[in-house]
């Protein structure tokens, strides 16, 4: 889930493999939550409730806190209970406590208000330890095992009656540039604000970008490259062109107007705290950087809006549920659905190519100077980004532990934005790839779930995951952020239009401008925002990248389609019946139609396809076709018309294995006229993860539960049905081209997506699919009818995110 820093032109360098999630990342951060990663333990056994458990208020903590003293603390002259303190630093948190500032190797621990030991924990090497899940009471200390050193008495807030009030965030003064905001914990989280213009004559527009990246760093010129351009004769009209913020959407946004503040989420670059992914902590920190950055004079209307794609854009979700007052409207591009089947493990295989990946660098970038700009800033003099460094050894590194629990927990649906966004109530613009090589097309699984807002807006279209940051998207998002956040007419400044076109050729090789700004014609703002908010929510563009008359590859539309809602009412399942020699029709399968086998791939896994970088116009593709014996692939007789299909699809298989597992991969693709194929999407299922969540299950999309309950290994030799989810889509196939379906090992179908395949200990393995009237193998597919499709069949290669490569017939292997 990469947000790119920003030296490249318009902040369209975006994605590095080295930074790769998940958010999808999920599950990894879901499990993120459990004590026992970290050196420290709960003593489940002898914690109990704190008598004020709910009542978390100074007042009510003082009795408390006095009904815990012991006799030992107690005054012998007056009987009053005294404190005392450590020679070592505790901050109280929400459900947590954190020490600084004691000696490495020490081991402390944690005493309730009845003098029980709750948790343990040794200091680590840079004087820190993090005492999590703690239940929030009063009375509670923190000393050393000898009882010599010690702290008390100390409250653990909890997450429901921790809000400061308005004070709090009045209080708090930010400027342009670097600085730090207070969390209702006492922590300080490193900022960098970058203003339109100066604060005087404000107020502005404000976004907040979120993450765990680098949007605090400090800004500095834009790289103009090869473009010959003097930027300082434009920074007076665009002053972030010469202040230049960590984070894409703050560029762009400085250039249309906005004032934008990057937030270092805590743990992470110069923030304090201790990193766990989307634990509590950092929504609730979400939630006072919005009103911490809504007070200041210098924001519009006091309220905020937040901006971001993927790790950035995650983040909004969990944000926008805590519900901060001020908070107006949320943008979140390239985003995942699900904490695990997003990305993490799609179908229960864990995707050790990305998500790993990701996890481990975002993990390791959260070590004390992890992100390598923060010595700079002590070697400057910050003594706080210096005395944020000694907690985030404390560092929750979950990827071991995500890959020792393969099933779904329930206890961490709160990690999971399809369990929650319902709760988001403001304005919502979100955008996404079908073919999303980081945090994957899975993302329209939520369009239906935000139930909790009026306004929303749902883009998608095929492509990559930094093409949220392109022409046909940023017109729109621009238009959204405009309406809702400026509470302005729409209009990108003519500068800005003068400009884009020059810094996308330097990224693409070719000028690409902004489409037009859509609501100029109204002479109100109210008029332009009753037209826009009349407008279907549900927008479709095809054929990124394959424009009639643009340079191929660039990222401009062919067309679009809009809808009314999400599931289009407009689709038709449509089912096609896997065949015998490798047919696929809509026709029931022969009783006498059989089976087809492949052997067990045990390297497929490792397989990817792109060697470059994926950004550019014409990525360098490296999409292998399947190898007969290690595949089954099933081709529909060239199509009469133009078919158009947007939305999920289900691989409704009978499979039957000589072991007691199978991975699954199921591709469709396009087999163009031309002896081009197209990739078009896929979809996984590990055999043994194949019950079915029948509540949230359609005909198009198969819900799996993923339940350790739910684990049912494959009897070797006998016929087993299962539904692999593949994710949605957007596509034309074209009169006269085939669709194609191929079933195979995972692997080999994306740019950076790995598997970790089920081990079969080097044991020959064998699956097979059945094509017959007993076991009949099928797939639906999410046809809508009636769509004039205005473009000819586009180049191959062409569109962004599809790979092309030359078609070869292909025999399946009947089974024994």
């Amino acid at each position: 889930m990469t947000e790119p820093s920003s030296p490249q032109p318009f902040e369209l360098a975006l994605t590095r493999p080295a930074r790769a999630i998940a958010s999808s990342t999920l599950l990894m951060l879901a499990l993120a939550l459990s004590a026992s990663a970290c050196n420290y333990s709960i003593h489940t056994d002898s914690l109990e409730p704190a008598t004020d458990a709910g009542t978390d208020t100074e007042g009510d903590a003082t009795d408390a806190m006095t009904s815990g003293a012991t006799e030992a603390d107690t005054d012998a002259t007056d009987g009053e209970p005294m404190g005392s303190e450590a020679t070592f630093d505790v901050r109280e948190s929400v459900e947590q406590l954190h020490v600084w500032n004691a000696t490495p190797g020490t081991k402390l621990r944690v005493l309730d208000e009845t003098g029980a030991e709750v948790a343990s924990g040794t200091v680590d090497e840079y004087g820190g330890l993090v005492f999590r899940l703690l239940e929030p009471g009063s009375g509670y200390s923190v000393e050393t095992m000898d009882g010599d050193d010690r702290e008390w008495p100390l409250t653990v807030l909890s997450k429901h009656n921790s809000t400061p009030d308005q004070a709090f965030y009045d209080g708090q003064e930010l400027g342009p540039g670097f600085g730090y905001i207070e969390t209702r914990d006492g922590t300080k989280l490193s900022i960098y604000v970058s203003l339109p213009g100066p604060p005087e004559e404000g107020p502005y527009p404000t976004l907040i970008n979120y993450s765990g990246y680098e949007p605090s760093k400090p800004g500095a010129p834009i790289d103009a490259g090869g473009l010959g351009i003097d930027i300082e004769s434009l920074c007076v009209d665009l002053p972030v062109l010469c202040d230049n913020p960590n984070h894409p959407s703050g560029t762009i946004a400085g250039l249309m107007g906005f004032a934008t503040v990057g937030v270092n989420m805590r743990g992470t670059g110069c923030s304090g705290g201790a990193y766990d992914y989307f634990e509590p902590l950092q929504a609730l920190d979400g939630y006072d950087i919005v009103e911490a950055v809504a007070a200041q004079d210098w924001v519009k209307d006091h309220e905020v809006g937040l901006a971001g794609l993927s790790y950035p854009g995650i983040s909004q979700l969990f944000i926008a549920r805590e519900n901060p007052p001020s908070l107006i409207a949320i943008s979140p591009l390239s985003i995942i659905a699900d904490i695990s089947t997003s990305t993490l493990a799609p179908g229960g295989i864990f995707n050790q190519g990305f998500a790993l990946n990701w996890a481990e660098n975002v993990v390791g970038n959260a070590d004390p100077y992890g992100q390598g700009w923060e010595q700079d800033q002590v070697d400057a003099g910050d003594t706080i980004c210096e005395e944020n460094q000694k907690l985030h050894g404390q560092k929750v590194d979950a990827v071991a532990k995500a890959l020792a629990n393969p099933f779904y927990n329930p206890e961490l649906d709160d990690l999971n934005p399809l369990t929650f966004v319902d709760q988001i109530t403001v304005p919502i613009f979100t955008a996404g790839a079908w073919q999303d090589e980081q945090t994957g097309g899975q993302f329209p699984a939520l369009w239906d779930q935000f139930t909790g807002t009026d306004i929303v807006r749902y883009n998608g279209y095929n492509g990559v995951h930094a093409d949220g940051y392109t022409p046909d998207l940023l017109i729109e998002w621009n238009h959204f952020l405009s309406f809702y956040v400026k509470k302005e007419i729409p209009e990108i400044p003519e500068l800005v239009r003068t400009l884009a076109p020059l810094l996308f050729q330097e990224f693409f090789g070719d000028p690409v401008p902004l489409p037009p700004d859509r609501f100029l014609m109204y002479d109100s703002y109210e008029s332009a925002l009753a037209a826009y908010e009349a407008e279907p929510p549900v927008r479709i563009l095809f054929g990124m990248g394959g424009a009639p008359g643009e340079a191929p590859g660039l990222p401009i539309k062919s067309f679009e389609q809009s809808f009314d809602q999400w599931p289009l009412t407009e689709l038709t399942p449509q089912r096609w019946y896997l065949q015998p020699w490798g047919a696929l029709n809509q026709a029931t399968a022969p009783a006498d139609g059989g089976a087809s086998q492949w052997t067990h791939d045990p390297e497929a896994g490792s397989v990817t396809t792109l060697s470059g970088d994926i950004n550019s116009a014409l990525p360098n593709w490296n999409w292998p076709n399947e190898q007969e014996g290690f595949a089954a692939a099933f081709e529909s007789p060239p199509l009469a018309e133009d078919v158009v299909m947007i939305g999920p699809a289900s691989a409704d298989l009978w499979i039957r294995s000589t072991a007691n597992e199978a991975d699954l991969e199921v591709t469709i693709t396009e087999v163009r006229p031309d002896g081009e194929e197209m990739y078009v999407q896929s979809g996984w299922l590990r055999a043994s993860h194949r019950t079915i969540d029948e509540s949230k299950s359609t005909e198009l999309r198969p819900v799996h539960t993923h339940l350790e309950s739910d684990f049912t290994p494959l009897v070797p030799g006998e016929w087993t049905f299962a539904r692999v989810e593949i994710f949605p889509f957007g596509h034309v196939f074209r009169a006269g081209s085939s669709i194609r379906v191929a079933i195979d090992d995972p692997g080999g179908t994306r740019a950076e997506w790995s598997f970790i395949l089920h081990d079969f200990g080097g044991e020959e393995v064998t699956h097979t699919v059945g094509h017959n009237s007993e076991q009949a193998s099928s797939i639906v597919l999410p046809v809508v009818p009636n769509i004039d499709v205005p473009t000819p069949l586009p180049a191959c290669p062409s569109l962004r995110g599809q790979p092309c490569r030359t078609y070869q017939t292909f025999s399946n292997e009947p089974a024994e």
